[in-house]
């Protein structure tokens, strides 16, 4: 049997939201159907969070609603909070995710609360999500190093791996939110995280700050991952992690697999154009006379 992965398309919210212009709502659902053309099933898509704290997602419920099903393909938002996840729920959301950190400095600049209290926050959601059919993932930030803290323990991270998958995230996403991570150091925390969750239920989540995110995940493979989260032409940042330039690139990812001999089911010709297509997209945003994001204004519910 050949050798698959899962690919998790971030780039319609991990990757737009750092965008210092407003981009239209129907660029982002041009860029998502073109992302469901290519073969890729995890889409996500939106963020409901406040449009005060993200100006970015405010068009959230309008994007969501916009979007007819499609067989095979999972349009997941972010829901920060219990009033967050009814409104994505009445807008018809089937998959939500919740966000902590392994920084208490990180989860405090980021979502204005500790690591504890972000987990007791994400109870109630969690609770009704699966009481109503509702999928739920789980991030972790800062798996590898935090802007504000330096080195983060490997310890820490299985720590809140580990509380959000007992609530019952059914899925934990490792995010290097710096870029930070090296291979030894992946493995490392890798090995600490796989103790209280299974590999089988863990993703890589890896920024390209240092050119490094392709040789994060293919140790991350070889250590038996199955699902990786990546953006578009490499978009999205994270505007609490100081030099942390974007994701890694969902071409370079499948192209990367390809080449390992490992499928995707994405079509990377196709993926390639969307690329194109997306990236003249917010260049001409960017010369054009249109509304930029304050970008002192706060933000929260970012990877």
């Amino acid at each position: 049997m050949n050798a698959t992965v899962k690919i998790v398309e971030v780039g319609p919210r991990d990757g737009l939201q750092n965008e210092s212009h407003l981009v239209p709502t129907a660029t982002k659902l041009g860029l998502i159907r073109q992302l469901a053309s290519t073969g890729l099933r995890s889409i996500e898509v939106t963020s409901f969070v406040s449009p005060q704290r993200v100006p970015q997602m405010a068009d959230h419920a309008e994007v969501l609603r916009s979007l007819s099903p499609k067989d095979g393909v999972s349009y997941s938002v972010l829901t920060p909070n219990l009033k967050g996840f009814l409104e994505a729920y009445d807008c018809g959301a089937r998959e939500v995710a919740v966000f902590g950190s392994a920084s208490e400095t990180f989860s405090q600049k980021n979502i204005n609360c500790s690591i504890r209290e972000s987990v007791e926050r994400f109870a109630p959601v969690v609770a009704l999500a699966r009481e109503r059919g509702v999928k739920v993932r789980g991030y972790v930030s800062c798996v590898c190093g935090c802007p504000y803290e330096g080195e983060v323990d490997p310890q820490s991270v299985a720590q809140v791996a580990g509380m959000l998958y007992r609530l019952g995230c059914y899925e934990i996403s490792l995010g290097d939110t710096v870029g930070v991570g090296e291979p030894a150091s992946v493995l490392k925390m890798l090995e600490a995280v796989s103790q209280v969750v299974p590999v089988e239920a863990l993703a890589g989540h890896f920024h390209d700050t240092s050119g490094k995110a392709c040789s994060n995940i293919a140790a991350s493979y070889a250590f038996g991952l199955r699902t990786f989260d990546t953006s578009i032409a490499g978009l999205g940042g994270c505007p609490y992690a100081p030099g942390a330039n974007g994701n890694v690139c969902t071409e370079h990812v499948v192209a990367m697999f390809s080449a390992m001999g490992v499928q995707t089911g994405v079509d990377l010709d196709q993926l390639k154009s969307c690329a194109r297509w997306i990236s003249e997209e917010l260049m001409q945003l960017k010369s054009s006379p249109v509304e930029e994001i304050d970008s002192a204004a706060s933000r929260e519910g970012v990877q």
